[in-house]
Order: C-alpha cells, then structure tokens, then sequence
C-alpha cells in the first residue's frame, strides 16, 4: 500500500493490563530491594545516635587521616589497576581477532578461568608461590625480604583479574569493526604499524575509554584481593566492612559506603557516556567481509608470545593453587596426602549444599527478571519505563559490600525481616547479577525485527502470548547464557554476601575466606579446588541440557 508505515517498534501499555501489571510489578522490585538498600545507608549515614539528621560522620570520616590513606590507595590501586587490565586486555582481544594464531582455543579456554573462579583464588596462590616464604621467591630465588602484600601485589592479581573482562569487551569492538577503513589505508601504502597508530586506534579510543573505566570500577569495588593480600594497603571497599562489622560502627561504615557509591557512580557515569559513543568504533556496522588475519610473522610472533606470556603466568597461579590442596604444609612439607581435601570436605557439606541451592534458585529468577526488564525497555512505551531502565543497569556501579550493608540495615527489622534467610542472600544476587542480563536482554532484543511480535498481536495474540510464545523463544541463547552467567557468578560471590551469611546459611567462598585468614592455605586450596570442580562439572551439564534443546549458551556473549 502505498503510503503505508510500519508501526513504531515500541508499543504503549494502557490497553494491555499484564503488561501494566508487570511494569509496576517490576518498579517495586526496583525500588525495594536496589533504591531502599541505598536509601538505608545515606539516611544512615546522616542520622546521629539519637536520630538528629547531621554531617558530622562526613567531617569525622574526611579529617580521619585513615580515610584519607584509603582514599588514595583505591584511587590509585583502580587507575593503576585499569591502565594495565585495558593494556593486556586490549592486545589479548587483538590477538584473537586480529592476527593469525593456532593457539586461540587455548587462549579462549585460559581467558575464562578467571571469570569462573572466587575472585581472591589469584591472591593466596601469589601468596604461596610469591611470598615471603613463597615456592618461587624464597624456595627458588632465595629472596628473604620479597613482600608480596599491598600494592604492588594486588596490581599483579587484580591485572590477572579483570583482564579477561576487558578482553571480552574488546573483542565485540573488533567483530563490529569496520575493516574496510583498515584496508584502504594499507592500499594507500601505509605500513601495518602505521595502519594500527593512525586507524585501528583511533578509532577505537572511545571503546578503550569504556573499557579503562569499566577495569576501574571493578578494582574500586573488589573486596577480597584486598582483603587477603592487601595487608597494611586499606581500601574504601575493605574499611566498609571494617567499620561496620569490626568496629561495630555502622554510621561510620554507611558514610565509606557513600563516598565508594559517589566514586564509582562518577566512573559508571562516564564509561555510559563513552558507551554510548560505540558506534563511532563501528561505522558502518558489521564489517562487509569477514576480517583477514594477519599472519605477517612481525606481528603474530609477538603478539602469541605475548598472550602465551599472560595465559602462563594465570595457569601458573592456577595449577599450584590446586597442587596447594594436594601439600600436606604449604612451604614446609610438600608431600602429597589427601587430608587437606577429606577434611574440607567432611567440615562443608552444609556450604556446599547451600551454595549450590542459592545458586540454583539465583540463576532462572535472574534471566527470567532480566528478559521482562528489557522486554519493557525495548518493546514498550510508558512513563517509567527510563526508569526502569536506569535503575536495572545502575546496579553495575553499586559495589558489593555496599549492597551488602544496605540490605542488612533495611531487612533487620519488620515489615521486611529477611536477615538469617535463604531469600535475602538469594534476593541480593539476583539483583548484584541483574545488570548484565538486562543489557544481554536489551542487546539480543534490538538485534530482533519488531515485526515478528507484530504478526503475532495482528493474529489476535495478546501481549502475554506475545511475549511467551514469540519473544522468550527468539532470545533463548541470550536467556540461557545470563542462566549460565548468574550461576557461576553466584557461585563465586563473596562482597555481597559476606555481610549476610549466617549460622543458618553459608556458602563456600565465605568458608575459603576463613581458612585463608586463618593461615590454613591447604584448606583454602583444597576447598576452593572443590568449588571450581562443582561450578565446571554444574556448567558443563547445564551447556549439554542447552545444546540438546538446541540453545547456545556463550557465556563470553555476555561480557561484550
């Protein structure tokens, strides 16, 4: 017909009540267990002991000189941390989309390892292999005086890290390069070094400024490394728990809780700005061919000895972690028993159940909220609905220890008594997972013509059949890898969940975390080889049920 206009790809709500329905359904959760939490903490953070509203904890706080020193030590440990993460990330993603190398499968397998593990499991493997009584510098290198603790040390392992997380996001930006730019350059006669100085990188600076300050929030907001290898080097996530839970002053922990918020709030601001920004790294879009690898040996040469460099020194931490397990003492008996591994294993099998059960319950309650969140988002119009979607991706900036705060002051007490339960530490994973399932769901929805779903409402399909029927079944790869992401990732949770623990439930990286400040290393290794070898052989059986079904399930999706 001539004239004829397709329909906006966004629909209003006032004639469909489910959706109306599922709206407000979604605002309240929104509002009660992400916007009340942090409500919870500023309000505490403002009142005095007799309920007075005053800023005397910020004057205390900013003149306290041990504010100050953590203050500086997160700043500078997060810059520091980001530059090298985007730096190794960058060339690591580089080398796997760019240059030719029969190494990738390896690359890609290492690469993961960190994504699928507690994040403190790098930190008492530097210490055992790089301490002051550690296998390589005092065994091998005789170094007496090598101190592996503080900066330095949570530099290296925090690198190691995040990395990976930098390197995934930097391969979607190389799959959505536009290498036509790139070959016009080099049939103008430009070199491959030039090429790489004066197109591949500028175009590219935008992504490597998002990547930068996404590395940033995550070394601001980690609270395990520095727990275990910061030492005397204090950091504004780790005196959060300090303040509250070992000096028991919980105003003066909710006011270091605030001033994290404010700084890696101000660091999402900017990485959501230069996100935005993506699509001058695009152009066009997808490249029209696919990209020719480079197999000049100038280039691949370094770059495979570079990425088999960094995938050595992670597998290095790795293995002696587990070889940990097998010692019967860590720098003083190498010999090989079993002990370490009956005796964990008889002492946590209520963590381990535990753990397993929560994470079971977070992984489905996480996909399924994140699909209904970015089905609204991007297939509904209504007052609200940037409201929603602001707060779901918010999340993103809340650190971990601060969510963990914020749900012990505002569920302790009736109407809304969850401390002690299996719900609240399964509420504050769903919501601590949600952001990345939201901009799974987002992106895997835009990427799907609205015109499918509009047959489907013109064939008399209300917005609920819509949504079952057509929308779930057409997003299943993005729905399941956000299952698959938000179990390995509850799995591994410790910042959150550590404020919530309790005598009724515990869970496995909280148990780890105690034998390590104990000393008990080979408990800590032997339990944490547990935890990886449950969390390998749980994803494993859940990627066959998805390949059975005919669902792929790339976890690796997720972090691009």
């Amino acid at each position: 017909m001539i004239g004829h206009k397709r329909r906006n790809e966004s629909y209003g709500i006032s004639r469909e009540p489910a959706m109306i329905a599922l709206a407000l359904f979604v605002i309240a959760i929104l509002i009660v267990f992400i916007l009340y939490p942090l409500f919870s903490i500023m309000q505490t953070s403002f009142q005095s002991s007799d309920g007075a509203w005053t800023l005397q904890s910020y004057i205390d706080t900013l003149q306290n000189k041990n504010f100050g020193k953590a203050f500086s030590n997160t700043m500078r440990l997060g810059l520091t941390t980001g530059l090298f993460s985007t730096l190794v990330g960058f060339f690591y993603a580089y080398t796997l989309e760019c240059v030719k190398s029969p190494l990738k499968p390896f690359l890609r397998m290492v690469e993961i390892l960190p994504l699928i593990t507690p994040p403190f499991v790098l930190s008492f493997s530097a210490i055992m292999l790089l301490g002051k009584r550690g296998l390589i510098t005092y065994g091998l290198l005789g170094l007496k005086k090598w101190n592996i603790y503080g900066f330095h040390g949570l530099v290296i392992v925090q690198t190691m890290s995040f990395f990976p997380i930098a390197s995934m996001t930097f391969e979607g930006l190389f799959q959505n390069f536009d290498v036509s730019m790139e070959e016009a350059a080099r049939n103008m006669g430009a070199g491959r070094v030039k090429v790489f100085l004066t197109v591949t990188l500028p175009m590219m600076l935008s992504g490597i400024a998002n990547v930068f300050l996404l590395s940033f929030i995550e070394s601001v907001t980690d609270f395990s490394n520095p727990t275990v290898l910061g030492g005397g080097y204090t950091t504004l996530a780790t005196q959060v728990y300090v303040q509250a839970i070992g000096n028991y002053n919980i105003q003066a922990g909710t006011t270091y809780a605030m001033i994290l918020l404010l700084v890696t709030v101000a660091a999402f601001t900017l990485q959501k700005a230069f996100l935005d920004k993506r699509s001058f790294v695009t152009l066009t879009g997808k490249a029209t061919r696919e990209r020719e690898m480079i197999a000049d040996r100038s280039v691949s040469i370094p770059c495979n000895a570079f990425c088999v460099f960094v995938c050595a020194a992670v597998l290095l931490f790795y293995v002696f972690m587990i070889l940990g397990g097998f010692f019967a003492k860590w720098g003083a008996d190498y010999t090989l028993v079993l002990d370490n591994f009956e005796f964990v294993i008889s002492r946590s099998g209520k963590p381990i159940g535990d753990t397993l059960l929560i994470s079971l319950l977070v992984a489905p309650l996480c996909s399924l909220l994140s699909v209904m969140i970015g089905y609204l988002i991007v297939r509904k119009r209504f007052t609200g609905r940037g409201f929603i979607e602001f707060v779901s991706l918010f999340g993103m900036a809340v650190p971990g220890t601060v969510f963990g705060l914020g749900y012990i002051l505002s569920f302790n007490t009736p109407p809304i008594l969850l401390t002690n339960t299996l719900t609240i530490l399964v509420i504050v994973l769903v919501m601590t997972r949600l952001p990345v399932g939201v901009r799974s769901s987002i992106a895997a929805l835009r990427q799907i013509d609205p015109s499918i779903e509009e047959a489907a409402s013109n064939l008399g399909a209300n917005a609920t059949k819509v949504f079952g029927s057509v929308t779930v079944p057409l997003i299943k790869p993005s729905f399941f890898s956000s299952w698959v992401f938000s179990f390995i990732k509850s799995m591994t949770a410790i910042s959150a969940v550590i404020f919530l623990v309790s005598a009724n439930y515990n869970l496995l990286t909280v148990r780890v975390m105690q034998h390590v400040d104990k000393g008990q290393f080979g408990y800590a290794c032997a339990l944490s080889t547990v935890l990886i070898v449950i969390v390998l052989l749980v994803v494993t059986l859940m990627r066959a049920a998805l390949k059975r079904m005919g669902v792929s399930s790339d976890v690796n999706d997720l972090m691009k």
